[in-house]
């Protein structure tokens, strides 16, 4: 049976609006949950889908980078387009490190990343995380086992160039942490299973923000928001949202 594939985003409630970020191979459903409950909590927010993400993995491996912060950048104008001059910005992995480009590119009220790389691992590790999304992806279009083994093989005989790029980006990305000084709360998993925790520490050192806190998560793995302490996770943004210098 054919599952509808989860669409970007956009609760309009409160004159505060949050930008919100997937992750790599990731989906606005990454977020969604979250947007849910800022929007009970008084708060906009918009979650866009990077370019190949949320279609076919024979779409996504010939995107990159570049393309994805555009859609970065979209949807943060659209924000502006319909009203919010105010807008915060939270991220999961490579949505955090979007979320820290978007700081230190347009003026934000705060950043949250959660589980955000500062290193990357080879690109042949990082192109296995694509085949598992395309094996997820073919399940969720209903496909045999038998099908879907037979594309995924198809795909692990190609390549996603665009990789040494997206190594790339997190390099400068946390070549310029110092360049942020926005209100800061980094988020990490514990048992972190995709990214080195430690970029947590290298991210709330760097940062040049006076006001920054760091907090770990004990029994959380990568995807935090989806995990076992999401509603604290929630409770935790909603509190550092609430902290920050809104005029509105």
């Amino acid at each position: 049976m054919r599952i509808a594939q989860p669409k970007p985003f956009f609760i309009e409630q409160g004159k505060r609006a949050v930008l919100l970020l997937h992750g790599f191979t990731g989906t606005s459903a990454d977020v969604r949950m979250l947007g849910r409950f800022l929007e009970k909590k008084g708060y906009t927010s918009l979650a866009p889908h990077y370019k190949g993400h949320g279609v076919p993995p024979e779409e996504l491996i010939h995107t990159g980078p570049e393309e994805w912060w555009e859609d970065v950048l979209a949807g943060y104008n659209k924000l502006k387009d319909a009203g919010y001059d105010e807008i915060a910005v939270a991220g999961l992995s490579l949505g955090g490190v979007f979320s820290l480009k978007v700081g230190y590119n347009m003026p934000v009220k705060g950043i949250v990343t959660m589980c955000a790389p500062m290193t990357m691992k080879t690109t042949d590790l990082m192109y296995e995380g694509v085949l598992k999304y395309a094996r997820e992806y073919k399940k969720y279009e209903g496909k045999s086992e038998t099908e879907i083994e037979k594309e995924v093989e198809a795909l692990q005989q190609q390549s996603m160039p665009s990789l040494a790029d997206l190594r790339e980006l997190v390099e400068d990305v946390r070549n310029h942490v110092d360049h942020i000084y926005a209100p800061l709360f980094v988020v990490q998993a514990t048992n972190d299973e995709v990214i080195d925790p430690d970029s947590a520490n290298i991210i709330y050192k760097e940062a040049e923000s006076e006001d920054k806190q760091i907090k770990w998560y004990e029994q959380s793995g990568h995807v935090i928001t989806l995990g076992p302490e999401k509603a604290q996770l929630h409770e935790d943004i909603f509190e550092f949202l609430e902290s920050l210098d809104w005029t509105v």
